[in-house]
């Protein structure tokens, strides 16, 4: 197997790729998605991508860019891996009408389609793709807003500061409407609470998610809880830490198990993690255009999960996160 970094649509984008010599005329595949390449998730998507890739005798190759959760840059790279008529096209549709044309046009053309991680809100209603292999992500927010709510103080109010990581992107506003959803039910249930919830964007990079959570937290000291929309809370813990702020006094909780929050974890300083297995998520993409492409089953939707997970499950977590596959 061989690996390659190389740019790709004007600068924009990198691209790892993956080839196979078994076969003279292997199956070719494109994997298309909003990550970057120091996103540790996508990581792990790459490696169940590369290792599926591997055991198909693909060709394969996967497009990152370089600006974390650009819709104009997944959309060029789109069109960039189109042009080689590819076989099958794996991608994040992380916008509900940019990639729509592009991607019915792929699908005239005979190209596989699947989405994974995000999909369209309307799923095959709303977009020509084939099947969805990723989380339910409002199911997910509901899940991780009531496995916190066991940490919740008994008395007095509750304070809740959601992270909205890329504001406007169906990740993101599902996982947080998620959350808002299970707030609702919870106040409702405890109407001798007050209940209060505030949703700002707190962005896709470590240390702008610290600089403006930390900025609401010293403005708002009496802060229950932060649910952050991906990962990014690592680094609001790491801010606690050094503030000497002592874990559990500020609840934190979000989505995936990257090193980071499994570090996190084991310091005591993040309560609740919901995962969504990004190497199942590369791995059965390339499965489900394999059988499309070589048997002419029809690609079928496979929710990846949100496994709840606490800080004694870190450790063992953190053995296959070394090996990249969680």
């Amino acid at each position: 197997m061989r690996k390659f970094l190389t740019a790709l649509s004007m600068g924009a984008a990198l691209t790892v790729g993956v080839v196979s010599g078994a076969q003279a005329e292997s199956m070719s595949i494109g994997f298309v998605h909003h990550g970057s390449v120091s996103n540790t998730f996508w990581q792990a998507v790459k490696n169940g991508y590369e290792d599926a890739c591997k055991k198909i005798g693909a060709d394969c190759q996967m497009v990152f860019v370089r600006t974390e959760g650009s819709v104009a840059e997944v959309l060029a790279n789109m069109e960039a891996v189109l042009v080689r008529s590819p076989d099958a096209l794996i991608t994040s549709i992380i916008d509900d009408n940019a990639f729509d044309a592009t991607i019915a046009k792929a699908r005239d053309a005979g190209v596989i389609v699947i989405s994974t991680n995000v999909d369209d809100v309307d799923g095959g209603q709303g977009n020509a793709r084939q099947a969805f292999v990723g989380q339910e992500f409002i199911g997910a927010g509901y899940t991780l807003g009531r496995e916190m709510s066991v940490h919740f103080p008994a008395e007095g109010p509750i304070n809740v500061l959601l992270g909205k990581s890329a504001p406007g992107q169906l990740w993101t506003e599902q996982r947080i409407g998620g959350v808002v959803k299970f707030l609702e039910e919870y106040k409702v249930a405890n109407p001798d609470r007050e209940v209060n919830w505030k949703a700002i964007d707190t962005g896709t990079d470590l240390a702008i998610t610290a600089s403006r959570v930390g900025a609401h937290l010293n403005a708002n000291p009496d802060t229950t809880a932060y649910f952050d929309a991906g990962f990014w809370h690592a680094s609001v813990a790491r801010l606690l830490a050094d503030d000497g702020v002592p874990p559990g006094k500020i609840l934190l909780g979000g989505f995936d198990l990257v090193p980071e929050i499994l570090q996190q974890m084991k310091a005591g300083y993040v309560q609740v993690q919901i995962d969504q297995q990004p190497y199942m998520q590369g791995f059965s993409s390339v499965m489900q255009a394999y059988l499309a492409h070589t048997v002419g089953a029809a690609p079928a939707s496979i929710d990846t999960g949100q496994g709840v997970f606490y800080p004694a499950d870190a450790d063992e977590i953190m053995k296959l996160s070394v090996k990249g596959l969680r």
